[in-house]
């Protein structure tokens, strides 16, 4: 049934070099604007009095991104999917005493317990849960008084709802047809599909902007755990969908969806065709599904997302400079907020 379903660092160093060749160049355009300048007044200088040497204006230095801003920006992940799995497994969202901190302290719109049919798809469910809250406590922990606070985080499936919203724009349901993640075992490892994947590409991506051994060695190791789940995930959906190729399509659909919002959309950046994010199936073999468990290059290697490519797909938007939407519809706290 269709209701059942649901940067790279070398393009983050191409963007890097293209703003700085930008702002070589609006510096370059102002130095000669000045020199003109300079000329004109020397000529109209009818003494000798020596012109005064103007003082340059020092150009603004950028806020370097410090290592509690990507821990900040991965706890904002973590509120998102501690809150969607625990009412998935369990019925009720984190305490209360986990979700203070520094900035605007948002509730959560949805969720609700899923009445799974499959004892070993909820037993995964409570597993998982049971990891995202561990991870929501630990980064508080890391972090301290500079802990930012649960925003604002839709995980509905009514009409107005993010996960509505993601099925609609990756066509696993239709425009007007709503998605919702608690109605069966295959709505929930779908909507948990959107998220692990990303988690995973969010951790790489993140990694990369820290520098203490022991910061880099905690989110290595939560890394590893959401590679697990997604793993996990996936095999549990390519299960089902030997014998419903609909969960196939739709996954295919999801991560085509992904792409399209990270802005990485048939870029052939793995090579000529090349698809970053992929499906739980990659083809079809003497009449048999081929398995895809984990989206790797033809090296094996998975794909780093940049903070702001992930925001793109959990704003559920692709634009630039977007600061809210979708599963965040207030956007999230702390520094690094922005697409």
């Amino acid at each position: 049934m269709q209701d059942e379903h649901f940067v790279l660092d070398l393009v983050e160093r191409a963007k890097t070099r293209r703003d700085a060749r930008r702002g070589f160049l609006r510096a370059a355009g102002g130095a000669a604007a000045v020199v003109g300048g300079l000329s004109m007044l020397a000529a109209c200088n009818d003494d000798d009095t020596p012109l005064p040497t103007p003082t340059p204006t020092p150009s603004p230095t950028p806020t370097a991104v410090t290592e509690a801003d990507v821990l900040n920006f991965a706890l904002n992940l973590e509120y998102l999917e501690a809150q969607f799995y625990s009412f998935a497994a369990f019925g009720v969202g984190l305490a209360a005493n986990l979700t203070t901190g520094t900035g605007v302290q948002g509730a959560v719109t949805g969720g609700r317990q899923v009445t799974f049919q499959d004892p070993i798809v909820g037993q995964y469910a409570r597993e998982i849960a049971y990891d995202e809250i561990a991870h929501v406590t630990f980064l508080r922990t890391a972090l301290g008084a500079a802990a930012v606070s649960q925003p604002a985080i839709n995980i509905s499936g009514d009409a107005n709802g993010a996960f509505t919203a993601a099925a609609r724009a990756a066509q696993v349901v239709g425009a007007t047809a709503t998605f919702d993640p608690y109605a069966s075992d295959n709505n929930f490892l779908l909507a948990a599909y959107l998220f692990e994947d990303v988690g995973v590409t969010a951790y790489m991506g993140g990694v990369q902007l820290l520098t203490t051994p022991a910061t880099i060695e905690a989110a290595a190791g939560i890394h590893a755990v959401e590679a697990y789940h997604a793993g996990l995930v996936r095999t549990l959906l390519y299960r089902k969908g030997v014998t419903d190729t609909s969960i196939i399509t739709a996954t295919t659909r999801i991560s085509d969806a992904r792409d399209t919002l990270d802005g990485t959309a048939s870029t052939g950046l793995l090579g000529q065709g090349a698809d970053r994010d992929q499906g739980i199936a990659s083809e079809t073999v003497n009449g048999q599904v081929r398995s895809n468990i984990v989206p790797t290059d033809a090296n094996g290697l998975a794909f780093v997302r940049s903070p702001a490519q992930v925001l793109n797909i959990v704003y559920l938007t692709p634009n630039a400079s977007t600061t809210s939407g979708g599963f965040f519809p207030a956007g999230v706290n702390g520094t690094v907020r922005s697409t």
